[in-house]
């Protein structure tokens, strides 16, 4: 009996900061079919950040106050979704 293979579920997650005019382009370049969710971590940006994400089909976390770019990541990965490995770049 063939074993079945598990695919590893992949997941991008987006530090933003004020990015509304970035945000597509930059979902629209990561390759069709080479994700399985993509996740915007916004640091309580000023413009329209969210609103495009949500339009886009995002998920959407939100921080309530600016943490910086740093403070911003770390949240992300302690969530209970996020995989084993995770890399930033």
């Amino acid at each position: 009996m063939a074993k079945s293979v598990v695919k590893p579920k992949v997941v991008v997650v987006m530090p933003a900061y004020n990015a509304e005019k970035t945000v597509a382009r930059t979902v629209a370049d990561i390759p069709p079919g080479s994700v399985d969710e993509i996740i915007l971590v916004d640091d309580c940006s000023k413009d329209q950040t969210v609103s495009v994400a949500e339009k886009l089909g995002l998920k959407v976390i939100r921080h309530t106050d600016n943490r910086g770019y740093g403070g911003n990541q770390k949240p992300a990965t302690r969530r209970p979704w996020m995989p084993e490995r995770i890399s930033w770049s």
